[in-house]
């Protein structure tokens, strides 16, 4: 996540183009760290700006969602109403690269006089912060801030009324703004590795920042800074200039990095250091940090929501692979049993040799033509050893057709888990995951529990859509229940079915459309299966395909199980970054 100094100066970039010599008409307080502030700008448009001073997830952007606020304004709220209400905002500004934006507002005093005041928001972890200021001798005075901060908190600095407001020192770091040979010189002396040493010298540089400087100048940011040689210098320092000649600029790209649906990276600039993952632009940077963090949280929500599924899925696994194990076992021992009933018959044959007393009887295998030694019991009469024989042969016989039909029933077992657990990994929505409960109800791995509790309503659960490069529709199954239902809901001549060859995954359906299907379209569709299965992160995938009409759903097999006896066969990486999801 790079939010740095990089990002808060497209956004101080971005609330200068959209709210400067706007006029703030209302203030709230939504939460005990967060502000809102509605600004009357250009154009009679009225914009929200929501500034949040929350330790684990800072941030500032204009919003158009409005949150309610408590019926009792907390005091810092009544001050700056008290202060700004009507107040113009003057400019927006950043202090050097540090993650802390200041607001110049201008307003009317109680005595109609025209004075300013600061609102400084500190966009730091825990440090975090929105302070009121006024000047006073040439120096910023704190009137009050979201956050108190007094000695007992902070040695170094006290947020406190009264207080002189400054920014503490910044680990001896420079500001980017000013570059020059005196800077890389520090740069390159550092003991650190190359990545580090650009981050941890230059302030409001994050390690993404850093990263995508050492792609562009093509070295290795893994290596020493000191041991790079003057061309890799030379070329450090034209790509840090050149990074550095973007801000000064205000030229910034907005966008999202992802790894299939999941968002991984956002940045302002272009992350080539991502290079084959999927990206996403966008007009604002305020859209960007909206869009990355309810994707985000809800990732994070649907992985909290899904761990008892897991868990659930996760433990049945184990117990099925231990009992396959132990099958297995079991099955071996029944190898032996066609060597027992070649010992009876033997002893039913030949048996009339052996004298009484022997342990053992030595005749000729007519089977094979060669000769055979057989064990016996010296106690028992050739007959009743070739009866034990025959007996062995027959309990051996039954457990391995019964074994037969346990082990390929526990390998079902496991394949179906398998498929549920892929199906946990690509749900997206909280009606994915119900969909997933109801398979596992339905085959007993959960019980039904029955509450008076109005259920809330999820969003309706529906496969994913894609567009080829060639424009061919290409559906994927999310669930097992969604399998089935695209490979035998709707059919349509000349369409064709795809899924990764003896691991779980997605069932991928690619539409024909009365066309004739191209072989960028097939490679597509076979990405696709390849990234929406059990072995996405090996990177290339054995997959199946067919017509189809080539595949049959078993009378009585579980969801998503299937069968087909004619298909073609492609290696595919399971790479979708060239394709285009649409949403239904």
């Amino acid at each position: 996540m790079a939010f740095d100094g990089i990002t808060v100066s497209n956004i101080v970039y971005e609330l200068n183009k959209t709210l400067s010599d706007g006029r703030i008409s209302k203030i709230a307080q939504p939460e005990k760290d967060e502000l809102q502030l509605t600004v009357k700008a250009s154009g009679r448009t009225n914009y929200r700006l929501m500034i949040s001073a929350n330790a684990s997830l800072p941030l500032i952007y204009i919003t158009d969602e409005n949150k309610p606020s408590p019926l009792n304004a907390p005091g810092f709220c009544m001050l700056l109403r008290k202060h700004l209400s009507g107040a113009k905002i003057i400019s927006v500004t950043q202090f050097g690269m540090e993650r802390v934006i200041n607001f110049e507002l201008e307003h009317l005093d109680e005595l109609g006089d025209l004075c300013r005041k600061f609102l400084i928001v500190e966009l730091m972890g825990k440090h975090s912060n929105i302070i009121f200021c006024e000047k006073a001798d040439d120096k910023l005075r704190i009137i009050d801030s979201i956050k108190r901060i007094n000695c007992f908190v902070s040695s170094v600095r006290e947020v406190l009324p009264g207080r002189d407001y400054f920014i503490p020192n910044t680990m001896d770091k420079y500001n980017p703004l000013e570059f020059d040979n005196e800077i890389m010189a520090h740069i390159i002396e550092k003991p650190a590795n190359l990545q580090k040493a650009i981050y941890t010298t230059l302030t409001g540089f994050s390690p993404i920042a850093a990263h995508e400087i050492c792609e562009r100048a093509g070295v290795n940011g893994d290596v020493s800074a000191d041991s790079l040689d003057n061309d890799g210098k030379l070329k450090l320092y034209s790509a840090i200039d050149s990074f550095i000649s973007d801000i000064k600029s205000n030229i910034y790209n907005p966008n999202i990095v992802y790894d299939g649906d999941r968002p991984v990276e956002f940045g302002v600039f272009d992350m080539t250091c991502y290079s084959g993952l999927n990206v996403r632009k966008f007009d604002t940077v305020s859209e960007m940090l909206i869009s990355y963090y309810s994707e985000k949280n809800n990732h994070t929500r649907i992985n909290q929501k899904s761990s008892d599924l897991r868990r659930i899925v996760s433990t049945a696994l184990e117990r099925n692979r231990k009992k396959l194990d132990l099958q297995l076992r079991q099955f071996k021992d029944t190898e032996k049993r066609d060597k027992y009933k070649v010992y009876g018959e033997l002893l039913t044959t030949y048996g009339y040799s052996a004298a009484k007393g022997d342990k053992e009887l030595i005749c000729n295998n007519y089977y094979t033509g060669e000769e055979i030694k057989i064990p016996l019991n010296s106690e028992l009469s050739p007959i009743d050893n070739a009866k034990k024989y025959f007996d062995r042969y027959s309990k051996l016989k039954r457990t391995y057709e019964a074994l037969k039909i346990q082990i390929e029933e526990t390998k079902t077992e496991i394949d179906h888990l398998e498929s549920i657990s892929n199906s946990l990994d690509i749900a997206t929505i909280l009606g994915d995951l119900n969909i997933i409960k109801e398979e596992m109800i339905a085959s007993g791995y959960i019980r039904r529990s029955f509450s008076r509790k109005k259920q809330q309503k999820t969003p309706a659960s529906k496969p994913l859509h894609y567009i080829s490069s060639d424009g061919f529709d290409i559906y994927v199954g999310k669930n097992n229940y969604q399998n089935d239902e695209l490979t035998f809901g709707n059919q349509s001549p000349g369409d064709w079915w795809f899924h990764s060859k003896g691991i779980a995954g997605s069932h991928v359906v690619l539409k024909s459309a009365g066309r004739e299907i191209t072989d960028r379209a097939f490679e597509e569709a076979a990405s696709l299966a390849a990234y929406y299965s059990k072995g996405r992160d090996s990177g290339r995938v054995e997959i199946d395909y067919t017509e189809l009409k080539n595949v049959k759903k078993p009378k009585g097999s579980k969801p998503g199980f299937v069968v087909y006896y004619t298909n073609y066969s492609m290696v595919a990486p399971s790479s979708i970054s060239n394709l285009k999801e649409i949403s239904d």
